[in-house]
C-alpha cells in the first residue's frame, strides 16, 4: 500500500475533528446562566439587539427547553406593586419580585392576559410587555392570553371592546387581526417570543358575543344576546372565524409559537367534543388545547368530588387527542386558601400535586404544562390564590417540587 505523506495525514486529521464538531447534538450546548439581562423596552417598530433574538423560552437555546412546563398567571403582579403589595419567600424579609419569586418557587413559565383597551391601564399590551421583559431577565417562557375584551371574558360573557363596538363580522375580524399583530409586534421588537399565544380566554360558548341587560345565564341556547357575532350556538361559523383569524395573525409576527384555544371545566369532554368539533367543521388551524381545571369551581356543576375531576380531566385530555390529535396544556387551576384551616391548605397541596404528575404521566406525554392562576393574590382578594395575607406563600406552593420535575 502507498504509504501517505505525512503532511497530508496530519491535514486528514485535522479534518476529521472539525466535522465531528460540527456533527455534535444541539443538546450538548450549554445554555447561558440566569443572570438577569439588561433588557429595555424599545418604540414599536424599531428591531430589538441582534442578540436578543430568542430562539427558545427568553432567548435560551431551543435544546434547553424543558419537557414539562410548570407556570403561573401572574398578572396581577404589577398593579399590585403599585398599590404597595409585597411578596416574600418562604424565609427572609426582603420583598422579591414576582418573577423571580416564581421562578424560586420552581417554576419555568408565566402566562399573562392582555386586554384591548382596559381603563386604568392594568393588563394593556404596555402593561403585559413589562411582565414580559421580567419573564425574559428570568429566562422563563411566556404564554400571552389575549381577551380579546376591555376587560374580563369567561364562558360567562364575551364582551366586545369598546373601539370595536357597532362594527360589522368583518370589520370585528380586522380589529382582532389588527389588536392580535399590534400586541405581538411590540413584544417582538423588544426581544420576545412568546412559546404559547391564546386566541381568546375560556372561549366555551364563544367569541366577542354579549348578553342583553339584566340577563346572567351562562351558555343557553335561547337567543337572549344583544350582540351573537361570535356566540357559537348562533353563530358558529363567526366563531370559527375569528379564531382562524387570530391564529393566522399570531402566525404572521411568530410563525414558531404556539396557538391554543382555551375552554374551562378540563374535566367535561361534552365541552371539548362540541367546541373543537365546531373548529374541525369549519377546517381551523390552531395548535393546542388549553384547560381549566378548577375542582373548586367545579362545585357549582354538582361536581364534589376533586379527585374525581382531577380524574376525568386526565382522561380527556387523552380523549381529545384521539379524536382531534391535539396535544393539550392546562392552563388555569387553583386551590383554596383558608389560613385558619392548615388542612384545607394541605389538601390543596395534595391535590395540585397529583395534577401536576398525573398530567406529566398518565397522559400518554399529551399534556404539556400546568399553570396556577393568580398564585401571588391574598386571600382577601381571591380565595384561590396561594399565597397568604403575609405575602408569603403557603404550602400550596410547595407541590411543584413535590412533583419532582
Amino acid at each position: 500500500m502507498k504509504r501517505i505523506p505525512i503532511f497530508l495525514y496530519i491535514a486528514m486529521i485535522l479534518l476529521a475533528g472539525c466535522t465531528g464538531t460540527r456533527q455534535r447534538s444541539d443538546k450538548d450546548v450549554t445554555p447561558p446562566d440566569d443572570k438577569p439581562s439588561d433588557v429595555r423596552p424599545v418604540k414599536p417598530g424599531r428591531p430589538g439587539k441582534p442578540d436578543e433574538g430568542p430562539a427558545g423560552p427568553a432567548g435560551t437555546p431551543a435544546a434547553s427547553k424543558p419537557d414539562f412546563w410548570l407556570g403561573a398567571d401572574i398578572s396581577w403582579a404589577t398593579g399590585m406593586e403599585k398599590r404597595g403589595e409585597m411578596l416574600y419567600g418562604f424565609e427572609g424579609n426582603s420583598p422579591v419580585e414576582c418573577s423571580a419569586l416564581m421562578k424560586d418557587l420552581g417554576l419555568n413559565a408565566l402566562r399573562f392576559r392582555v386586554w384591548v383597551d382596559p381603563a386604568g391601564g392594568e393588563c394593556d399590551k404596555d402593561d403585559l410587555l413589562e411582565k414580559c421583559l421580567r419573564a425574559k431577565r428570568q429566562g422563563m417562557a411566556v404564554m400571552v392570553d389575549f381577551h380579546y375584551s376591555d376587560y374580563w371574558a369567561d364562558p360567562q360573557h364575551q364582551p366586545v371592546p369598546k373601539s370595536w363596538k357597532g362594527h360589522s363580522y368583518e370589520e370585528m375580524l380586522g380589529d382582532l387581526r389588527t389588536h392580535t399583530v399590534e400586541v405581538l409586534q411590540l413584544l417582538k421588537d423588544n426581544g420576545i417570543e412568546p412559546e404559547w399565544v391564546q386566541i381568546g380566554n375560556e372561549t366555551t360558548y364563544g367569541l366577542l358575543w354579549e348578553l342583553k341587560p339584566g340577563r346572567a345565564a351562562m351558555g343557553s341556547t335561547e337567543r337572549e344576546y344583544a350582540d351573537t357575532v361570535g356566540h357559537i350556538d348562533f353563530a358558529p361559523a363567526q366563531y370559527a372565524g375569528f379564531i382562524r383569524a387570530g391564529h393566522e395573525a399570531a402566525k404572521s409576527v411568530f410563525p414558531n409559537t404556539k396557538t391554543i384555544v382555551h375552554l374551562d371545566d378540563g374535566w367535561n369532554y361534552a365541552v371539548y367534543e362540541k367546541n373543537l368539533g365546531v373548529l374541525e367543521e369549519y377546517d381551523v388551524p390552531y395548535d393546542m388545547v388549553g384547560m381549566s381545571l378548577y375542582p373548586y369551581w367545579a362545585r357549582e356543576k354538582g361536581r364534589n368530588d376533586a379527585d374525581g375531576v382531577i380524574s376525568d380531566c386526565i382522561a380527556n385530555i387523552k380523549k381529545v387527542h384521539r379524536r382531534f390529535g391535539k396535544e393539550s396544556i392546562i392552563v388555569e387551576t387553583g386551590f383554596e386558601v383558608d389560613e385558619a384551616d392548615p388542612a384545607v391548605l394541605e389538601e390543596g397541596r395534595r391535590q395540585l400535586a397529583r395534577i401536576i404528575r398525573e398530567a406529566r404521566d398518565r397522559t400518554g406525554g399529551h399534556c404539556h404544562g400546568v399553570f396556577y392562576w393568580e398564585p401571588e393574590c391574598r386571600p382577601g382578594r381571591y380565595r384561590l390564590g396561594a399565597f397568604g395575607s403575609d405575602g408569603r406563600p403557603t404550602v400550596i406552593m410547595k407541590a411543584f417540587t413535590d412533583s419532582g420535575l
